[in-house]
């Protein structure tokens, strides 16, 4: 597959055509989404009434900036000028009006980029896994018969398709990380208010956006793309005056790097465990002083769900709750419907000496690697796995959200295959702005590795 880079240099040169990539797309999910269930809004006409502008701009040399040509999807989360944002809910209603873009959607637009449509989400992104009343659930590239992760499980599974170069998701406890890992992808959360959020969350500063692709010279392209100040953005980041392209390719000889199999408390499935050891050997062979080492805190889990369930009590308080509601939503907003103002001051201390931890474990190591999940993809429609204690996402994705407590970077980038065929991921984790360095070193391990080049073989049907 193609990439987002590569189709812009052949733009550039004028051997690939904007149109030609955009009907590619247009024809995998013809091809291929009536199996996986990524997309739940697709605008064909407007989709190639876009590429031809674009493609009319670089013949005469004048594109409106990197992403200009390149098919786009956006996670049904996100707000888009004249078509719903229904977030995967019933409660929400399509006519509207739909008059604003979220920023990093009007950040797609200002460069050129051609957006395909919508992407599926779980009703409000609460959970690790993709599947709503709404729209049904959304399968994996490589196995329909299994989740494809969530929230943002529409953006992987289009991504990992062909179903458009890259997609824009949102990530709150994991969102673009636990289905990138799922799909053999590559997903980036990056430090909080880097990208800019408007509406804002009811799941508060947790909640990030962040870029999903194939590749981490993508990712590192479309941060470069929906990155900039937002005045609708409390939280903002000032525009970087930097790409994330430059010094991408520096590797990682010399570079402190701080390997943790389990964070201290995790039980892994062998086979992820074992292709994350493998991963790490090589950025050792790389030049990398590699150390296994825990960072050294308990799971967070109890002052994470303080938050998240906080958060979905949030949601729901405007509507009538009934049965067209995800039970597992009403269940965990009834929870934390019940928490009291210091039980979430309780929550947000842990966060905060979480943070502290991290920021002082940064000192020492410039990045942090452990598995991105520590099992593989099951069957879709469930939101754990078969055998789990706890009816909780929260309980099967312990390496994605402590670093949405903390608001680190994060990068997922596919490390291997079961012998079942099913995609692993390796998670790296960088010190608070530290963007550019987690991303570089995500792009050695890439260099140096095939497995993102691997595509799955779904028959069209």
């Amino acid at each position: 597959m193609t990439q987002a880079t590569e189709l812009v240099e052949g733009y550039r040169a004028g051997t690939l055509s904007p149109v030609e990539a955009t009907q590619a797309a247009l024809d995998a999910i013809e091809r291929y989404d009536g199996q996986v269930n990524a997309f739940v809004l697709v605008d064909a006409e407007g989709a190639l009434a876009a590429a031809k502008e674009s493609e009319a701009r670089w013949r005469a040399g004048r594109p409106l900036g990197p992403g200009d040509g390149v098919p786009t999807s956006v996670k049904d989360a996100l707000w888009t000028i004249g078509w719903p944002t229904m977030r995967g809910s019933t409660m929400i209603d399509p006519a509207g009006p739909w008059d604003e873009d979220a920023p990093s959607v009007a950040r797609l637009r200002e460069t050129g980029a051609v957006i395909l449509g919508k992407t599926t989400t779980p009703e409000y992104s609460w959970k690790g896994v993709t599947d709503s009343f709404t729209y049904g659930a959304t399968g994996n590239p490589w196995d329909p018969t299994k989740t494809s992760g969530g929230s943002s499980g529409g953006s992987a599974t289009a991504v990992g398709l062909g179903m458009g170069v890259w997609s824009l998701g949102t990530d709150g406890g994991g969102s673009v990380r636990i289905p990138a890992a799922f799909t053999g992808t590559v997903a980036l959360k990056p430090t909080y208010g880097l990208i800019p959020l408007f509406p804002p969350s009811a799941f508060g500063t947790l909640s990030h956006a962040g870029p999903m692709t194939r590749t981490v010279r993508d990712a590192a392209a479309l941060l470069d793309v929906v990155t900039g100040f937002d005045p609708r953005d409390w939280s903002a980041m000032p525009t970087p005056t930097k790409s994330f392209l430059d010094g991408l390719d520096d590797g990682v000889a010399g570079l402190r790097i701080a390997f943790s199999a389990d964070l201290g408390f995790v039980e892994n499935d062998p086979e992820v465990e074992s292709l994350v050891r493998a991963a790490v050997d090589v950025l050792a062979g790389l030049g990398a002083e590699v150390t296994e080492v825990d960072p050294g805190f308990a799971d967070p889990i109890d002052a994470f769900n303080v938050l998240w369930w906080s958060g979905a009590a949030k949601v729901l308080s405007g509507y009538i709750v009934d049965n067209r509601v995800d039970p597992g939503l009403r269940r965990v907003a009834e929870l934390g419907a019940a928490y009291t103002a210091s039980d979430f001051l309780d929550a947000t201390a842990v966060r905060m000496e979480l943070g502290t931890l991290m920021g002082r474990f940064h000192q020492q190591y410039d990045v942090l690697v452990t598995p991105t999940l520590p099992i593989t993809a099951f069957p879709l429609g469930q939101d754990v796995p078969d055998g789990s204690a706890s009816p909780d996402w929260t309980d099967w994705t312990p390496y994605t959200y402590p670093f949405n407590l903390t608001q680190q970077p994060a990068l997922t980038v596919p490390c291997g295959f079961t012998a079942a065929g099913l995609p692993v991921g390796l998670q790296i984790v960088g010190n608070r702005h530290a963007d550019a360095l987690t991303l570089q070193v995500g792009q050695a391990y890439q260099d140096a590795t095939e497995w993102h080049r691997r595509t799955p073989t779904l028959e069209a049907r």
